[in-house]
């Protein structure tokens, strides 16, 4: 058994929705089948008892270790605590090759629980041991490294939950949620608006008492101390017991409380210092400790804090009993879990010293033994949930003292008796207020009612009714996604918006090209939507993108479909068929928002087949009025495009409206077919966006077919005065296309520059020149600078072997070099000619031709 060729798939995909690895695993004769690998099965299950049921996608399918790979590595994951239930294994054409997809949480976790997979099926095979244990606490420890913290995690659920994308940033807790001009960030618990100012005054907590003292609001009295003796000296002035801590520490560490000699507030000050060397000694408040939490103007929970703490036995030391409670599974080392282990340091042991304890002492039963003075979480304590208690005005002072500070989700410390009554009455006051505080003990509280924090926090950063998202459009098919792509970005732009866009030629944003070459993948979409300036997002969707990781984003609001006719690059990463491609193409189809539409081209049955997979509406378009889906769509109440009389028409029910294509210069008059299929589309997507129909015409009047706008699709120039057409054509479909379009474009003698991409199948390539044959007099071809996979010559050689029993075609040339072909084109090109240029480097190609016809004017 091999694995080659680990993808992960980060978005919907041709397989799932999720995210999921995929693999290429290649079987030799012998593992095929596993009914002919006697006793594998059961050594599987022997080394891993909860593997689940072995199980083939079609039921005439054979089972073969693929399969047990597959189920394995899924199994793997959940057993693991990883939330995955998706995985599939699918034959391939090739013998014995095979993909397998395994849904993942976290990419690493699902990347080292197939090698894991790999490991188990191999022992079984072999009957050597495998380490079970050792594999779930691999994936376990990794899975709690990668995911989100439960502060950030609550945030994100809740931001799904209400239909918000997100993003994580970083392999910290750096968030973004929403797209474009409408997102916003967080990182764990502090949302992108709060000030560097406002933190920078949580941390200093002798500010932040003075700030809070000048609002009203009740806090300890304290000062900074800059040496033990200064503390020393400080308790003295402030009254004993006090509490020493770091001054801009968090999380509880470095922190002692009750302190009421000399020596142990000597020793206090230089645990502090281990933390930071600013120190802040202040009075010690009896009674609880209890956090409050903030977020915008509300408080929206609360918790009474335990100190970390065990109760004796009479039979087990200290030490025991803490690694007793420390065995509870609900707790780990950091914030992964609800609770954290207790702390058994230096900090504890004092403690202990002053309940006259040591770590081997025995206390008799029932007494309860305190580790750590401060109830802090993250040191061990546990969190009973009261927000259901907290007085009017105990929240009002918590709420105030955010303000004060200026944080908008703030955790208040507060000391008192009791939240039942205000703090005045009881002596009790703030100790502290912090920026990004955790959110674990209002989650998970030990005891007490779980709160939804997140969600709270969320409905702070969006408004009722926002989602954080901007207009996506998503556009694939075999040709006219590149022109359409652009056309629909323009339209939008004439609507006033500033748009972002992705295709073969680069990354626009605003019609600035910020990234070059082909950036049609998710890569280059999702750098769109994380640009801040961008509005809307449209979206050229190739198909090696989706291949390779998926689609940027969740769902689009359109998704354009312009055709697949007989198809393209079939034979590559196992698409052989136009019926694979097709299914491969319509994932943007199936990933349309319940509210948005798919745009689809009525004329090519297989693209309006896809409307049955649309989970929002149809738009479909033809240039026939007439067609059999236009008519019918039509009949039954549904958006429809097409032509009629010289006009684009565009229907719903009662409603209609007209564009005139002799105001659609991409079209010349609508003479161009195919670019008029590409305003159609184009003029669909955007009324599926709800944009005007004035900014929709607008849009089309000032959209020119030039270099500048759309280089490379039909660019036409005069060349002392014959007609040059430059076009990056490259498949049967766009020749026929080309062809329809030049017929309406009289000639006296006609000339095509033509080569051929070597990575489609030989009967394509033959297939191009035998269209063009029947249309042009004279035909060059020249040898492409990249012949991918293609022995020196080949193509050229099945370029002219298409062009045999040619109808039209008098004169053959082969060139080498696309500019040698262009200039030997240009050389006996007379008035009244036209010469149609497929060129392949677009960019460079385009500035020779805009040189030559420079030149010769």
């Amino acid at each position: 058994m091999e694995i080659s060729r680990i993808r992960a798939l980060r978005g919907p995909n041709l397989w799932t929705r999720r995210t999921a690895i995929e693999a290429i695993v290649t079987l030799s004769e012998g593992e095929r089948p596993l009914a002919g690998m006697p006793g594998f099965e059961d050594r599987l299950r022997e080394r891993f008892p909860e593997l689940g049921f072995l199980r083939a996608t079609h039921k005439s399918d054979t089972l073969t270790l693929a399969h047990a790979l597959e189920v394995a590595a899924i199994c793997l994951q959940a057993q693991a605590g990883c939330p995955v239930t998706f995985s599939r294994t699918a034959k391939t054409v090739q013998p014995g090759v095979f993909q397998i997809v395994v849904e993942y949480s976290e990419e690493a976790v699902g990347r080292l629980a197939l090698q894991l997979a790999e490991q188990l099926c191999l022992a079984a095979r072999a009957d050597t041991p495998f380490d079970l244990q050792d594999a779930l606490k691999q994936l376990r420890d990794l899975d709690e490294d990668e995911r989100l913290g439960p502060s950030t995690g609550s945030i994100v659920e809740a931001a799904i939950n209400r239909g918000i994308p997100c993003r994580r940033l970083t392999g910290g807790s750096l968030v973004q949620m929403g797209w474009g001009s409408k997102q916003r960030r967080i990182q764990a618990a502090e949302v992108d608006r709060t000030s560097a100012i406002a933190e920078a005054i949580a941390q200093d907590k002798a500010l932040t008492k003075k700030l809070l003292r000048a609002a009203g609001v009740p806090v300890p009295e304290g000062r900074p101390v800059h040496s033990a003796d200064d503390a020393w000296a400080a308790a003295q002035e402030i009254g004993l017991p006090v509490v020493v801590k770091p001054l801009d520490g968090n999380q509880g560490k470095g922190v002692t409380v009750n302190l009421r000699g000399e020596a142990e507030i000597r020793r206090a000050f230089e645990v502090a210092q281990g933390f930071r060397d600013d120190i802040l000694v202040e009075r010690y408040l009896p009674g609880g400790d209890y956090r409050l939490l903030v977020v915008g103007n509300k408080l929206v929970a609360a918790a009474r804090r335990e100190p970390p703490n065990v109760r004796g036995d009479g039979i087990h030391s200290v030490r025991e009993l803490v690694q007793q409670v420390n065995a509870d599974p609900r707790r780990g080392e950091g914030h992964a879990t609800s609770l954290t282990k207790i702390r058994f340091d230096e900090i504890a042991l004092s403690t202990l010293e002053k309940q006259g304890l040591h770590a081997e002492s025995i206390p008799e039963k029932g007494r309860r033994i305190v580790l750590r003075n401060n109830a802090n979480l993250s040191t061990g304590g546990t969190a009973t949930d009261v927000t259901g208690d907290v007085h009017p005005e105990v929240a009002a002072r918590a709420v105030e003292a955010a303000q004060m500070v200026g944080l908008d989700i703030c955790g208040v410390d507060v000391v008192c008796d009791s939240v039942l009554r205000p703090l005045e009455e009881q002596g009790g006051g703030i100790v502290e207020v912090n920026a990004a505080p955790g959110l674990r003990m209002h989650l998970s509280p030990s005891f007490g009612k779980a709160r939804d924090v997140g969600k709270a926090v969320i409905d702070h950063m969006f408004a009722p009714g926002e989602n954080g998202r901007i207009p996506v459009v998503a556009v694939t098919g075999t040709n006219g996604k590149t022109t359409t792509v652009r056309l629909i970005a323009h339209l939008l732009h004439t609507s006033g918006l500033s748009v972002g866009m992705t295709n073969t030629d680069g990354v626009y944003v605003n019609a600035v090209q910020v990234d070059s070459g082909d950036c049609s993948g998710p890569r280059s979409a999702r750098n769109i939507l994380l640009n801040p300036t961008v509005d809307a997002a449209v979206f050229e969707t190739a198909r090696g993108g989706l291949l390779r990781e998926g689609l940027a984003f969740d769902h689009a609001d359109v998704a354009v479909v312009t055709n697949i006719g007989v198809g393209d690059h079939l034979g590559l990463n196992f698409i052989t068929t136009v019926d694979d491609l097709a299914v491969l193409k319509r994932v943007i189809v199936r990933n349309v928002a319940k509210s948005g539409y798919a745009v689809l081209n009525a004329a090519d049955p297989i693209v309006a087949a896809m409307a049955t997979q649309c989970p929002g509406k149809v738009i479909f378009f033809a240039a026939d009025p007439e067609h059999p889906v236009i008519t019918s769509h039509k009949t039954q109440g549904g958006r429809v495009v097409y032509v009629h009389n010289g006009d684009v028409v565009a229907v719903e029910g009662t409603f209609e409206t007209r564009l005139p294509l002799a105001g659609v210069p991409l079209t010349r008059n609508g003479t161009i077919g195919f670019q008029v299929e590409n305003v159609m589309a184009s003029a669909a997507a955007a009324w599926g966006l709800g944009l005007s129909w004035n900014a929709i015409r607008q849009g089309l009047a000032s959209f020119q077919s030039d270099t500048g706008n759309a280089p490379g699709r039909f660019n036409v120039m005069d060349y002392q005065g014959a007609t040059l057409i430059a076009d990056y054509g490259h498949n049967p479909d766009a020749m026929q296309a080309l062809v329809a379009a030049i017929e309406n474009m009289p000639a006296r003698h006609r000339k095509v520059v033509i080569s051929g991409a070597g990575d489609r199948r030989d009967e394509d390539i033959r297939e191009q020149t035998r269209i063009l044959g029947a249309a042009f007099d004279e035909v060059i071809l020249y040898q492409d600078t990249c012949q991918r996979g293609r022995a020196d010559g080949e193509v050229v050689r099945l370029l002219r072997e298409g062009l045999q029993d040619a109808p039209r075609t008098q004169v053959i040339d082969a060139i080498q070099g696309e500019f040698a072909a262009i200039d030997h084109a240009l050389a006996s090109l007379q008035p009244g000619d036209l010469c149609l240029v497929l060129i392949d480097q677009v960019e460079e190609s385009l500035a020779y031709l805009q040189q030559r016809v420079a030149a010769a004017h």
